[in-house]
């Protein structure tokens, strides 16, 4: 468990960054934003820290810095009693999440599309590759992981670091939901718009790149949505 949580927290870094080289308490933040992220503490689900820290691994002082830090960024929420636990969504709460990334993913995309180099397309083309086989064997984690991974790519392409970063963080939101959504549909109904992304950006067009991020945004957020017994439009 510890070396693929390690894994899941050396890729959320950039990918000019020598995870050898982190901090301590930067790869335990980062390694507990993944459980988060993933789904792996599911929405609700209470835990202690020492729970935590047993489960990681580490110290005490490192976990108690990354829950701190993941509460200022609404991932966690304290719950008394040394617990905390991944905050549960709302409906509206999607919808909020749903015009935020309507806007911020296909702005970052079209940004991207405007840098992107042949290495950068070839990098997107392989995650995308990993992520097909992902729903061919059922993998649901390499999933999640990879579908970030593409969209975290595009983020840090377009070079718009507080967009970016608030783009990151939405997925902290949503991330655990998707996850509850994923495994109930299972991957083969799991269709993503990352082509047409793909052939967009390799022809450099951006407004058809955002285009098709938009889709795909709204594909899978509106299935997030539904799941909780009610949906609406999107404004």
């Amino acid at each position: 468990m510890n070396q693929r949580m390690n894994i899941a927290a050396q890729k959320m870094g950039r990918p000019e960054e020598d995870p050898g080289r982190l901090p301590a308490h930067e790869l335990i933040y980062r390694q507990l934003r993944a459980l988060v992220l993933f789904g792996d503490l599911a929405p609700g689900q209470a835990v202690t820290i020492q729970g935590l820290t047993d489960r990681m691994g580490a110290g005490m002082t490192p976990v108690r810095e990354a829950i701190r830090r993941l509460i200022a960024e609404g991932a966690l929420e304290f719950q008394g009693n040394r617990r905390v636990s991944v905050p549960q969504l709302t409906a509206d709460h999607v919808s909020e999440l749903i015009v935020a990334r309507q806007w911020l993913d296909p702005y970052l995309t079209k940004c991207a599309t405007e840098r992107a180099t042949g290495e950068d397309l070839a990098r997107l083309t392989e995650l995308d590759a990993e992520l097909d086989r992902a729903i061919e064997t059922g993998d649901l984690r390499i999933y999640l992981e990879r579908n970030y991974s593409f969209h975290k790519a595009i983020y840090d392409l377009a070079n718009q670091p507080i967009l970016a970063n608030l783009a990151d963080g939405l997925w902290l939101r949503f991330g655990p939901s998707l996850r509850v959504v994923c495994g109930r549909m299972g991957t083969q109904n799991l269709p993503d718009k990352h082509k047409e992304v793909l052939d967009a950006m390799r022809a450099g067009d951006g407004e058809r790149a955002a285009k098709a991020i938009c889709d795909d945004v709204v594909q899978g957020m509106e299935q997030v949505r539904l799941s909780f017994g009610k949906p609406g439009p999107a404004t």
